[in-house]
């Protein structure tokens, strides 16, 4: 696989140095314009972000207009990672879910933790002086090199029969999501060990931010404070499962209340359990439009921050309103035996 750096035109002194901690003593090729924009097929990829005032990355913005030009396989095969500087405290989490979700659109992957994020001020790293005993600066390049070191050595896992768990707070008479997921349900393979879990409304309290200690203390017994159907049954197929299929309507450009709580309470068995080798998937349908609101949230929430892996094409979005109008979407029935096969695709046996 050859290595690209897609970089702003205009670098702070920052993130140069970020670049060259990530890069290690790998070889890359620099790419910093859309004129002379390589195949970016099977490669790694490592985007370095520059952001303005206003939190925009127009150079790197015009790199992907002219990928998705070239149709959506234009990153197939790839993987990549993303470094983020910013002149203030806003911003960076936002450009990176955005960045991950066109991309992954186009078919690239993305490893769990895949984001260094350094703002303005480097406060962003200020909790990490808790464990790590150097200036924030210092700690930035630390995690900018630990990063490239996982990116460069990281392989993707290989299942005999993979395990997926269904979450989903849906009501089965009405849900056009749920209706979708049953579609895309019969076109998986036989080797798959599929099982469905139903948030029901109240069952699953919201977390309450415990302290960290409370919370590592739950943690090592692969608990929760608030204990319940989370600990008793969705930890433990969170913990055997390979993938996670979230199916998400688009409630206010949100995920469900109840789909919320599940990931907030995660964050116990987290402390204990890497999700590096989980794939995360996703349902989503808007009554309206928004879809890519709650694709950005997950990717934000669980590749982010909780560390699942992201496989290409990890979700599949449609528009539907009005109780079973999910089956009058032009083509829905080719869009989700085309998703399955690539939900088959992502994850090898």
């Amino acid at each position: 696989m050859k290595t690209y750096i897609v970089a702003s035109d205009i670098r702070s002194p920052m993130l140069d140095k970020m670049i060259h901690y990530a890069l290690g003593n790998n070889d890359a090729e620099f790419i910093t314009n859309a004129e002379t924009l390589p195949d970016l097929r099977n490669s790694k990829i490592i985007f370095a972000v520059e952001l303005d005032e206003a939190g925009f990355y127009n150079s790197i913005a015009q790199i992907i207009s002219k990928l998705k030009a070239r149709g959506n396989t234009s990153m197939q095969s790839s993987e990549a990672i993303l470094l983020i500087h910013s002149p203030s405290e806003l911003n960076t989490k936002w450009a990176a879910q955005n960045i991950i979700l066109q991309c992954n659109m186009l078919g690239c992957s993305f490893m769990g933790h895949p984001v260094v994020e350094a703002t303005g001020n480097l406060l962003n790293f200020k909790t990490w002086q808790k464990t790590l005993h150097y200036s924030l600066e210092e700690i930035c390049l630390i995690l900018c090199q630990r990063l490239g070191q996982r990116f460069f050595n990281d392989k993707q896992p290989i299942y005999e029969n993979p395990k997926m768990l269904v979450l989903h707070a849906s009501s089965k008479s009405t849900s056009n999501t749920l209706a979708l997921w049953n579609m895309i349900k019969q076109y998986l393979s036989d080797k798959w060990t599929i099982t469905e879990q139903h948030v029901e409304n109240g069952h699953v309290k919201d977390c309450a931010g415990c302290s960290f200690n409370t919370c590592i203390h739950f943690g090592k017994q692969k608990s929760c404070f608030y204990g319940g159907v989370m600990v008793e049954e969705i930890y433990p197929a969170i913990e055997k499962a390979d993938s996670i299929m979230w199916i998400c309507p688009n409630y206010n450009d949100s995920v469900s209340a109840n789909i919320m709580a599940v990931i907030n309470r995660i964050t116990a068995l987290y402390r204990q359990l890497s999700f590096y080798d989980k794939y995360i998937f996703s349902v989503i349908v808007s009554g309206n439009s928004g879809s890519d609101s709650v694709a950005r949230q997950l990717i934000g929430a669980l590749n982010i921050n909780k560390g699942f892996r992201l496989p290409p094409y990890f979700a599949i979005m449609s528009t539907a309103n009005d109780p079973g109008s999910i089956y009058k979407v032009p083509e829905i029935e080719t869009m989700a035996q085309k998703y399955a096969l690539e939900v088959i695709e992502s994850i090898r046996i």
